[in-house]
């Protein structure tokens, strides 16, 4: 009876030591790509097999993972619709992450499941360059928000958007308007600042960041309401809608009108942003659609279709609600901020 190969003998068709060879198959992002590679393709000739070795397991799990920064967040609510009922469709089962926006844990998931799954969706990743670029040697991975070469990514015209914005609240008479920043490792987060920063000087506005903000919620954008309000503003662009219902829940605890003082714009179009009071004007991300065509590109990527390396951009448009007003005469100052604004966090 032929001997089965060991991992001894991978390791020496391989030319690296049998630890090595271990550490690939079981924690794959540990290894320099090329040689997890050259490790992969020894077991391949071989005929090695391990029910953890990526891309060669003996049947095909049909399972897709979708790692998101933070589950409890609305904005990716409507993205995992999308991917669920596009998994659905084609028959796969969809594998669900959340990471709390730390790129350690976000690796330590992947490292731990890439396996079991046939190709990773990566929304909002908060890993570096270098980690992702890795993966997608071993795996099929789409990538959402983020813009990375010799990675398929799927974007929303970020820059269209914060333009958009900025022009609304031009033509509403408003010169002075603060970014409340995202996460610093946000690639969105960059993407819009420049773009803000960009527009605002073609449309001679002054642009103003505050941030960044680590964990974009409701709370953080309530207790970064005296820190905006510390220089003259009279609109305010979130980094997405729940900072944004953050702030107008702080301004108006301090006795700011919302938007007869202060207007606001989020990003995102959540389903909060109808529900807020005053309903929230944001810019509208095709969520679902993002989702949905993340799944259907990596479906076909683990068919064996070459993926675009050129980003998809998806369109952007600016729902105006009731937040924003134009300009008043007598616009929230440092002055005007009543001197005890109640409590720092949500009651």
């Amino acid at each position: 009876m032929e001997r089965r190969p060991t991992i001894y003998d991978v390791a020496k068709v391989a030319g690296v030591a049998a630890s090595t060879v271990s550490r690939a198959f079981a924690r794959p992002g540990r290894v320099n790509a090329e040689t997890a590679a050259r490790i992969f393709e020894a077991a391949r000739e071989l005929g090695y097999r391990t029910t953890a070795l990526p891309g060669l397991t003996t049947s095909r799990s049909r399972t897709l993972a979708l790692v998101v920064t933070d589950i409890t967040n609305p904005f990716y609510a409507e993205i995992i619709r999308g991917a669920h009922e596009a998994a659905a469709e084609l028959g796969y089962t969809l594998s669900l992450s959340h990471t709390q926006e730390d790129a350690d844990i976000e690796r330590a998931w992947i490292e731990h499941e890439l396996g079991t799954v046939e190709g990773v969706v990566l929304a909002s990743s908060r890993m570096s360059d270098s980690t992702i670029r890795m993966l997608a040697k071993q795996k099929p991975v789409v990538v959402l928000n983020r813009r990375l070469p010799e990675v398929p990514c799927l974007l929303v015209d970020n820059a269209r958007g914060m333009r958009r914005a900025l022009e609304h609240l031009g033509e509403l008479g408003h010169t002075s308007v603060t970014y409340l920043a995202g996460p610093e490792a946000s690639w969105t987060d960059g993407i819009r600042w420049q773009a803000l920063r960009e527009a605002g000087f073609e449309l001679d506005m002054r642009i103003r960041r505050v941030g960044p903000t680590q964990h974009p919620t409701i709370d953080a954008g309530f207790a970064r309401v005296r820190e905006i309000m510390s220089q003259p503003t009279t609109a305010v662009i979130a980094y997405n809608d729940v900072l944004a219902i953050g702030v107008i829940k702080g301004l108006r605890r301090m006795g700011v009108g919302v938007p007869d003082d202060v207007s606001v714009v989020g990003v995102d179009n959540i389903l909060l942003a109808e529900v807020v009071e005053p309903e929230l004007t944001t810019v509208a991300a095709p969520l679902r659609a993002q989702g949905e065509t993340a799944v259907r590109n990596l479906v076909a990527m683990v068919g064996g279709a070459v993926s675009s390396r050129q980003p998809l951009v998806l369109p952007v448009t600016l729902v105006v609600r009731r937040s924003t007003a134009p300009r008043s005469r007598k616009a929230a100052s440092p002055a005007r901020v009543p001197s005890a604004a109640g409590p720092t966090t949500l009651p």
